[in-house]
């Protein structure tokens, strides 16, 4: 799993773009809750999705990113399908709910 994107706004639509599922974590090291729910969500991408794209935001690092996608609160998840906003979750993040949310339309466009 790709951890971090260190760039522009540019590079991160242009990952979503081309990829046909993009999963971007926004946090920041000074969250304690983005650090404790990060390898939480991770694992839960690469068990059960793993075609979805992951990568890291540091809101802290990267502020233009995070205004560029409206990610003003940490942990931000925004699930990106066919290049279209499907998903976005804010501070207090449920696993099985997440888990719950993905599974459809991650089954509909991957299913072969």
């Amino acid at each position: 799993m790709e951890k971090t994107i260190p760039g522009t706004p540019n590079e991160y639509q242009q990952l979503i773009d081309k990829e046909d599922a993009v999963l971007i974590y926004f946090y920041n090291d000074n969250c304690a809750p983005c650090l404790s729910l990060r390898p939480k969500v991770e694992d839960l991408v690469d068990d059960k999705f793993p075609k979805i794209k992951m990568v890291l935001s540091d809101s802290l690092a990267h502020p233009e990113v995070s205004a560029h996608f409206g990610a003003f609160s940490n942990p931000t998840l925004i699930l990106f399908f066919g290049g279209r906003e499907y998903r976005r979750e804010s501070k207090y993040i449920s696993i099985p709910q997440l888990a719950q949310t993905i599974e459809r339309p991650y089954n509909m466009l991957f299913s072969s």
